[in-house]
């Protein structure tokens, strides 16, 4: 099976160790990487790495 490019609400949420609620209110925010396919909003994995990574590092600045 391949490796998954985007995740669910659900699954971003588990792999974030947040819960939906949490992931919905960061869909909100802006620049959180999230796309609207087939009617539903999934989470892009190497945008969500990249978004996740540039939050991190303007914390260390």
């Amino acid at each position: 099976m391949a490796e998954k490019l985007a995740l669910s609400v659900t699954e971003a949420a588990e792999a974030l160790g947040i819960s939906r609620r949490s992931v919905y209110n960061l869909i909100k925010s802006d620049g959180f990487p999230v796309l609207e396919l087939g009617g539903r909003r999934v989470i892009p994995v190497d945008i969500l790495q990249d978004w996740m990574r540039k939050r991190v590092e303007g914390r260390q600045q």
